[in-house]
Formats: structure tokens, C-alpha cells, sequence
């Protein structure tokens, strides 16, 4: 996550917010408390959706295990992708919340150097100038290198990949951990560059009896650990916005202006630099399938999508559970509202426009067309599809900036990025 740092600096910003008098209307003043709890119930909700489909990916990736097969691979790769629908809602909370960031390279983090996991094609290279561990292949080598120093790695371990292989030499493109890493153990990696298809890793690699891919023990070693890691990292969330979680008191008991800057923090900052720049401008500009969000297995038009549901439901104070149930209440629309309701009605049509592009784009993909080959070179119509998403996103961002001047909240900044505030930097 390069843009961690410009992420960090905004989270900054909004903390040293000094508390303020709200100007806002009474009825405002007054529902701004229901619109943080409102805010923090949907959090823990979100968490506890992803909780249960981490679970249920959990158990596919034992029975994987247990019992390798074209079907047991394929419900596992099936229940990875369920995983991702509550999680990926949850991505608004990032940037306003210390906490949420701190904890989201845990198990989000991407792109990944693949090769420290596992083997990877000739294409892929054997160096990196940036990465000493860029082919450590860690699940064929039970001793590595870090920082010049030998490492034992006879045990794919939880506390190994979390505390030790995680970011090894302090470098970001180690993601040893996560939704990612656990992609590229189920799919391998996408060989087809722009064109046609997915990864294809066969469930032999999990087959002890008849393996391919060598070292198919520790393979189902690390992926049962990654497994069981996003589970743990998940319930550790859950248990942040409970009733007396950390994430929950840190904006229950704080002041009201500086927890709607969290809100529309994440808002903005998950519309504009991450979402319209860092994942789709930049993948757009250089038409190169490695930027591409779930890259391995050309699942990116659903995590693109329910990011965006994820952004305009903060702002509605409403989500849809899994089990079809509506966790809704206070939101921060009848705040923006109260104020200015012209500015409400033009986010809310906004919201609905974003969420709009990316169903063209998921219909896309549905039919055949996956996200990667929308960025491909030469694809002019599926180069509009993309570039409409980001316009929207673009788009909504300079409206949750008027709601922002409306409420009259200051010093708040979104996460920017080079690959559309400075986009010839991005081929140097």
C-alpha cells in the first residue's frame, strides 16, 4: 500500500481537530452523536459479515486440504469471493480510523511480490532492486534470509507469517498475510496478461499423494495459517466496535465535529486517491493487469463495486447484512441535509451514478469480459468503462467536499494520488 504514508498524514490532520463549537442547526447539533453510533453499529456489522464468510472460507480451505479435488478447490475459491463482498464495505472506515488503518495491511495489503510465497513463472523474474526476498519462496525453502539475516521458516506458522514474514525487511510488497495472499494460494498467478482467464492453480498443488508444485505439505501449511490468521485479525475488528471496543469509544467519547471528519474522511479519501487513483487510474494509465485489485483471480469488478455500495451506505446510514436483515438509523444525509438540502440530493445522486458505473463494469466482467481486460491496450470501450468509473469517483469526491464545507468542518484531507493529480510521473 505505497499511499500508506499520505494516509497516515491525513489521519494526522484530522486528529489534531480542536474541539469546536457545531454550527449547525439544533436538530443537527443533536443528531450528530446518532449519526456516529448509527455510523459505528453498521462498522461492527460489516466486521461481523466478514467474520462469518472468513469463517466459512476457513472451513472450504480444510476440506481443500483434507481432501484436494477439482470441487473442493473450486468452493474454496467460491467462498473467497463471498468473503469479499461484507469486507470490501468495509474499506470506508480506513482512513478516518487510525485504528481500522493500522490494523488494514493485515489483511488487505496488495500487490504482493508473490514469489516470497511460493513458485512463480520464468516471466516473473528472479531480482528485484527493491525487494532482496522478491523469490524467497519461502513455502520451498525452510530457511530465508532477512536483512542478512538467516531466518528459520521450518514452520508456516500463524505467529511465523504474521510476525516474521509479513512485511519481512521492512517492505511493503511482502504481504504474507490476508485476503491476497490467500488468492494467490487458491489461484495461483493470472498468466494471461490482458487477455482471457484467470489463475489456474490445480488442487494437485494441495495433493500430498500426487503433487505438483512441490512442497504440497507446506503449501496447506501456509494457507491453513493465512486462513486462520484472517479469521483472528477479523475477530479482533469485531471486538474494536463492539459495545466497548476501541474504535467505537474513540468517536463515541470524542468530539462530534472531529467524528464526522472521520466519516467523510473515509468517504473522500477511499473515493478519490484509493479507489479512482491508486486502484484504477494507475492501472488505466499503464494498462497493466499486475495494478489490478484481486489479481489473480479477476474478481476486481466485485471488489470495486462493493467499495463503492460501501461508501454511499456511510453516507445513508444503512446496510443490508448477509442474511438480508438492514442494520439502519441516524444518518449523516439528514445532517447535510438539515444545512443544505440541495447538497444532500446532488451526493445521493452522485453515490447512486458511481455505484451505477461499476455494475456496468461487474456486468461486464459477468459476461466475460474481466477487469483486466478493460484496461488492456487497444480496448477502447473497455478503457470508457473504467475511465467512467473513475469519473464518477472523481465526480462524487468534489460533492462530499461541498457536504463537507456545508457542515462547515475544516481541516480535513483526503488521500490524493499521482496517477491523477500528477499522471506523468507515473511513466518515469
Amino acid at each position: 500500500m505505497a499511499a500508506r504514508g499520505r494516509r497516515l498524514a491525513a489521519i494526522t490532520a484530522i486528529a489534531a481537530l480542536t474541539a469546536a463549537v457545531f454550527v449547525l442547526p439544533a436538530r443537527a447539533e443533536t443528531d450528530a452523536k446518532a449519526v456516529i453510533a448509527t455510523y459505528s453499529d453498521i462498522a461492527l456489522a460489516k466486521y461481523e459479515d466478514s467474520l462469518v464468510t472468513a469463517k466459512k472460507l476457513d472451513e472450504a480451505v480444510s476440506a481443500l486440504i483434507a481432501k484436494p479435488s477439482v470441487e473442493t478447490l473450486e468452493a474454496a475459491r467460491t467462498a473467497w469471493k463471498a468473503a469479499r463482498i461484507p469486507y470490501q464495505q468495509t474499506e470506508v472506515y480506513r482512513f478516518g480510523n487510525a485504528i481500522v488503518d493500522d490494523w488494514e495491511g493485515r489483511v488487505n495489503a496488495w500487490p504482493l511480490d508473490e514469489g516470497l510465497i511460493d513458485y512463480v513463472d520464468a516471466g516473473y523474474g528472479t531480482e528485484s532492486d527493491e525487494n532482496t526476498l522478491y523469490t524467497a519462496n519461502v513455502i520451498a525453502n525452510k530457511s530465508i534470509e532477512i536483512n542478512g539475516q538467516k531466518v528459520d521458516a521450518s514452520e508456516l506458522t500463524p505467529e511465523f507469517l504474521s510476525g516474521t514474514l509479513q512485511e519481512a525487511g521492512g517492505i511493503e510488497a511482502n504481504v504474507a498475510t490476508g485476503y491476497h495472499a490467500i488468492e494467490f494460494l487458491l489461484w495461483g498467478q493470472d498468466l494471461n496478461g490482458t487477455g482471457p482467464g484467470a489463475g489456474n492453480r490445480p488442487h494437485t498443488d494441495y495433493d500430498t499423494a500426487n503433487c505438483t508444485g512441490g512442497n504440497c505439505d507446506r503449501r496447506a501449511q501456509y494457507l491453513a495459517s493465512a486462513s486462520k490468521l484472517l479469521v483472528s485479525d477479523l475477530e479482533e475488528m469485531v471486538a474494536n466496535w463492539g459495545p466497548e471496543g476501541a474504535a467505537r469509544k474513540a468517536l463515541a467519547d470524542g468530539d462530534e465535529k472531529a467524528g464526522l471528519s472521520a466519516i467523510l474522511t473515509g468517504m473522500g479519501s477511499l473515493s478519490y486517491g484509493e479507489m479512482a487513483g491508486q486502484r484504477m487510474k494507475l492501472g488505466l494509465l499503464l494498462h497493466d493487469p499486475e495494478e489490478e485489485h484481486d489479481c489473480f483471480s479477476d474478481n476486481t469488478h466485485i471488489s470495486h463495486l462493493y467499495d463503492a455500495i460501501g461508501i454511499r451506505n456511510a453516507y445513508l446510514g444503512s446496510y443490508t447484512r448477509i442474511d438480508g436483515s438492514v442494520v439502519a438509523g441516524a444518518s449523516l444525509s439528514e445532517l447535510v441535509k438539515a444545512v443544505d438540502p440541495v447538497v444532500d440530493t446532488e451526493l445521493k445522486g452522485k453515490f447512486d451514478a458511481t455505484v451505477a458505473a461499476m455494475e456496468v463494469i461487474a456486468q461486464r466482467a459477468e459476461n466475460g469480459e474481466a477487469y483486466d481486460q478493460l484496461i488492456g491496450e487497444g480496448n477502447v470501450e473497455g478503457n470508457a468503462a473504467v475511465q467512467a468509473g473513475i469519473d464518477a469517483l472523481v465526480d462524487q469526491t468534489k460533492s462530499i467536499e461541498r457536504a463537507v464545507a456545508a457542515l462547515k468542518l475544516d481541516n480535513i484531507a483526503f488521500e490524493g494520488s499521482d496517477s491523477l493529480d500528477a499522471p506523468d510521473t507515473v511513466f518515469k
